[in-house]
């Protein structure tokens, strides 16, 4: 008799075919979502670095800045005096006198005659008169062919105090008179760098960030380590100083991992530099760095609990995978025991019909699997677009706080933003480019938030000079945005708002087909809301003006398709002072329709 054929059993099939199916996604998931997860969460990190040298980095240069104001202010006061007097007087003593005492790092203020005796206040117990007459001789001259000379950062031997001079002449009838020196010591740096004094050692220990300030030859101005402070060795041979003296001319900030050797052990880092620049003569390194180990220590456990969580499913499915096959091979085991029953000669034995009602449960737990699907997938697609408008929630706050730092601005972003929108669906956009255009048109202005306040409110037309600051807000809106992935498609409007059709815009100087057409029409609805919006100093055009106005720049600023499409849509009543209608599109009006905007540059 033939040997009986084993064959492989059905719920073994089933089994690991739903274990498979069950666990490969999961596994394949979790090791994308941990791997996508690590890298932002290293984005994250290198964005926080980088943002907190740039920071420390500007209020160093506000510190800088506000003694070369004050020394600009006590030679400005003796020029318009013209007295040569008031260069030894009584008064002018006190008043420095006066002036050491309200600002706690000025170590001495002296005015120094061509001829004559030198004038000055200074705090004996840190510095002397030999030391203040040799910082202040040098300063005398390097302002001989300067406006302004700000001296490189020198040790005071005695007290071992970093101290760095500012002198400003002071001129009268044409000719040198006097010079007012100022020397500043650099202490204050340590507060502006740390909130409170933590030693080196233990901020490796805790594995929290290290900031420490250099100056232009790498030697350190602020340390945690006192020992490195007082030595005021070049820091060179830690590769992001290094990095920091070879670029801080080019750029602004930058992220880069190096390795550090401490206690004959390598360690790797990731580290952040920006550059605080006062008034272009004198450099600082703003440098942090961090063990990356320690830095990026919830990327590991992330990890861990991503792989954690997908094995936990998959024992789930394997459970699950388990029962389902037993449930749907048993209908298949009792009509084959029926039939093996028929075959052997019984037959009475009739199929139960019950199995039916077994393979229906088998379909219904399918739908209900559809349906949780269906639920699932559309509670994701209501995230969305949760998403969406948190986004956008968000460019809209972001343009309001810009426009929001002078009642003349305000609004201003938003109506630039529905203007833009208007123009694009006269020129024939679709929704997903109206979109981009609607928002790069919200944020056009992002820059600004790097401009002065003193420039940005100023109720006046603008010199030449602050122009020029003014102009640089493109190039600043760029810098903050760009390393944003999901900025790409609103960077055109942003940043080349500016640029002319005849290549005389800025910052790029592009021309016509160079331009992009989000960039045409942005610039475009800018100068319209400018025109028509009462300003400070000026009152709105009326809309015919305004119009007139614009068309005369065709050809040279502005493109002809944009203009004629602002032109129609004003015309048909679409587009109007302070207000737009915008038709088929989901953008509510603001209620900040109406509201004044200052200015554009």
């Amino acid at each position: 008799m033939a040997s009986k054929k084993r064959f492989i059993s059905l719920k073994y099939i089933v089994t690991l075919t739903l274990v498979f199916v069950g666990m490969v996604p999961l596994l394949i998931t979790g090791w994308f979502l941990s791997e996508g997860s690590a890298r932002e969460l290293r984005s994250a990190e290198g964005r926080y670095q980088t943002q907190l040298v740039q920071d420390k980095a500007r209020q160093i240069e506000l510190f800088g800045q506000s003694y070369v104001e004050l020394v600009r202010s006590f030679a400005k006061a003796l020029e318009i005096a013209d007295n040569e007097a008031l260069l030894s007087s009584v008064e002018t003593q006190k008043e420095l006198g006066a002036t050491l005492e309200e600002r706690p790092q000025l170590l001495a203020l002296i005015i120094k005659p061509v001829s004559g005796e030198s004038l000055s206040a200074f705090r004996s117990e840190l510095i002397d008169r030999g030391e203040i007459e040799r910082l202040s001789e040098t300063a005398l001259g390097d302002i001989s062919d300067s406006p302004m000379s700000i001296g490189q950062p020198t040790m005071i031997p005695r007290t071992g105090e970093v101290v760095f001079t500012i002198a400003i002449p002071v001129v009268n009838d044409g000719e040198l008179s006097a010079a007012v020196v100022a020397i500043v010591s650099l202490d204050s740096i340590s507060t502006i760098a740390s909130e409170r004094p933590v030693s080196e050692a233990e901020l490796w220990d805790a594995g929290l960030p290290i900031i420490f300030v250099v100056d232009e030859a790498g030697k350190p101005i602020y340390h945690p380590n006192s020992a490195v402070l007082s030595s005021r060795r070049p820091l060179i041979d830690i590769r992001i100083v290094s990095e920091w003296l070879e670029t801080r001319d080019q750029i602004q900030s930058a992220l880069l991992p190096f390795n550090v050797e401490r206690d004959a052990v390598g360690h790797d880092m990731i580290g952040a530099y920006s550059t605080a620049s006062i008034f272009d003569q004198l450099k600082f390194g703003v440098i942090v760095m961090q063990e990356e180990s320690k830095a990026l220590a919830s990327v590991g456990e992330m990890r861990r609990q991503t792989w954690l969580i997908s094995l936990a499913f998959a024992l789930i499915a394997l459970l699950l995978g388990l029962f389902s096959a037993r449930q749907l091979s048993l209908p298949i085991l009792n009509l084959v025991s029926v039939a093996q029953k028929i075959a052997s000669g019984d037959l009475s034995t009739r199929i139960e019909t019950k199995s039916i009602t077994e393979i229906g449960t088998l379909g219904e737990a399918f739908n209900t699997m559809s349906d949780e699907l269906e639920e699932h997938i559309a509670k994701l697609a209501k995230a969305a677009k949760e998403n969406k408008e948190l986004f956008v929630g968000t460019v809209k706050a972001l343009a309001a706080a810009i426009d929001g730092k002078d009642r003349y601005t305000r609004g201003h972003s938003e109506r630039v933003s529905r203007v833009s929108v208007a123009i694009g669906q006269r020129l024939q956009m679709d929704e997903e480019e109206l979109e981009k255009l609607r928002i790069s048109a919200l944020l056009h202005d992002v820059g600004k938030i790097g401009i002065d306040d003193s420039i940005l409110k100023k109720p006046a037309a603008l010199t030449a000079e602050e122009y020029e600051i003014m102009k640089t807000h493109p190039q600043q809106g760029y810098k903050i945005m760009k390393n944003i992935p999901a900025m790409k498609d609103f960077l055109p409007g942003m940043y080349m708002h500016h640029e002319m059709v005849n290549g005389e815009g800025y910052p790029q100087g592009l021309k016509d087909e160079q331009i992009p057409l989000q960039a045409k029409i942005v610039s475009v609805a800018d100068t319209f809301d400018a025109m028509t919006i009462d300003r400070p100093y000026s009152k709105g055009m009326a809309l015919g003006e305004a119009l007139d106005k614009i068309e005369s720049f065709v050809g040279s600023r502005y493109d002809p398709d944009v203009v004629s499409a602002l032109r129609q849509a004003c015309e048909d009543g679409q587009i109007g002072v302070g207000r737009v209608k915008l038709k088929k599109f989901a953008e509510k009006p603001s209620n900040s329709e109406g509201s004044s905007a200052k200015r554009v540059a």
